[in-house]
């Protein structure tokens, strides 16, 4: 490339990324406040558009669609029946057979005939324990990627979308009747689905964000069905409350005039849904950037990875995002942990987490004085796709723990 068709390219993409800076701005002072965030994933967008044109980059972005295994597992799928009739997906992994249980219980591999489970005294064997996956904000239960590959086979595994999240259908509440989403909301969805996909046996827990907030919600609502049936609980990247006082990496000032006046604009959005969801997908490129940025914090994440959380995101409509949002604002669970107590509870962040930041974990923590505390250096918020290995070992530990798993050795 030449010394001045350099200069073109850069002015053409500074260009660029100051007009998608001025859409924001003319949306009020909000946009002003936002611009500042969008400013610094601008910067890398221009950078990047000295050698890559927009051209290159869609195709480089589909041929990472077309070639990341990234959300593409699959389980025994069901639905479950929230209490406003929602219908909610999730997916079911079951506990592979133990090698010599075909002949144990009398089956034939070649007959196609499952085998038969043998009975202590007449009576079926208990059931297994049942680990739960609930995701977080405009994600889905692919965002479990990582972990679900390592622990397909080893124990019984539930992942479910959140109401108006993936293969989920849009919350009735919402859509028919205007009611608010809560998190409690979605605390008794998940009861929904653990009556469903899991109606009887021990429960490991696990929640990411607002998955986390969820499990709360659960213990808050069902204190009993903690007490009789849940034997571990992970809470990564998540938050007991006081989510208000965030301020995302933003100025103090910015992230002021965010608090007062983002709402109504996410409602304003959220009303024009098919305007702005072209909008979206005509910045994709600076939005790309914003999404890597508060999804994680190493520079050098594998752009597959980077590429699998920004199709999750994208694919969470904005007046989904509208109708989520307010509900953090009004999240406190604190006082729910005090169910938690006497179980194995592993509570993990990442130290550069813009979202729920560590500090968020660190007060959960110091509620659940027995519990694990690990926060991972050098990750963002998505730390279970960032560092899937650091998760993995410490959420093998809590399921030995909790006797999901026989031992060390399964670990593997």
């Amino acid at each position: 490339m030449s010394e001045s068709s350099t200069g073109a390219a850069a002015g053409e993409a500074v260009s660029e990324a100051a007009a998608a800076a001025g859409n924001w701005r003319r949306a009020g002072v909000a946009g002003a406040a936002i611009g500042v965030l969008a400013a610094g994933a601008a910067a890398g967008v221009a950078i990047e558009r000295l050698t890559v044109g927009r051209g290159m980059r869609k195709k480089a972005r589909l041929a990472l669609d077309a070639s990341g295994p990234y959300g593409s597992l699959r389980g025994m799928p069901g639905t479950a029946y929230a209490d406003d009739g929602t219908e909610l997906s999730y997916e079911v992994e079951e506990v592979e057979p133990a090698e010599g249980a075909d002949r144990a219980g009398g089956g034939a591999a070649g007959g196609g005939q499952a085998p038969r489970r043998r009975r202590l005294f007449g009576r079926r064997e208990p059931a297994p324990v049942t680990v739960v996956f609930s995701h977080g904000y405009c994600l889905s239960q692919d965002s479990w990627h990582f972990q679900r590959a390592a622990l397909r086979g080893v124990v019984r595994a539930v992942y479910w979308d959140q109401r108006s999240h993936a293969r989920s259908a849009r919350g009735v509440d919402q859509v028919e009747h205007g009611v608010p989403v809560s998190i409690d909301q979605l605390g008794r969805d998940l009861k929904a689905v653990i009556d469903a996909a899991a109606p009887e046996g021990p429960l490991v827990l696990v929640g990411h964000s607002m998955g986390g907030m969820t499990t709360m919600a659960l213990a808050d609502q069902f204190p009993e069905l903690i007490r009789e049936r849940v034997v571990g609980v992970a809470l990564v990247g998540t938050s007991s409350g006081q989510l208000g006082e965030v301020n995302f990496g933003l100025p103090v000032a910015g992230m002021n005039a965010v608090r007062r006046v983002l709402p109504g604009l996410l409602r304003a959005l959220g009303s024009q849904a098919e305007l702005v969801e072209r909008g979206r997908r005509a910045t994709a490129d600076l939005f790309a950037g914003v999404i890597k940025r508060y999804s994680f914090s190493r520079k050098d994440v594998d752009p597959a990875i980077a590429r699998f959380a920004e199709r999750m995101i994208e694919a969470t409509p904005i007046d989904v995002v509208a109708e989520f949002y307010p509900a953090f604002a009004e999240h406190d669970k604190a006082a729910a942990l005090k169910h938690f107590a006497e179980l194995p509870v592993l509570v993990l962040a990442g130290d550069e987490d813009l979202v729920t930041p560590s500090e968020h974990s660190e007060a959960i923590a110091h509620l659940l004085p027995d519990a694990e505390l690990v926060l991972v250096p050098d990750a963002g918020h998505l730390v279970m796709l960032e560092h899937p290995e650091v998760v993995m070992d410490r959420l093998a530990d809590l399921l030995v723990r909790a006797g999901a798993v026989r031992g060390a050795g399964r670990r593997a």
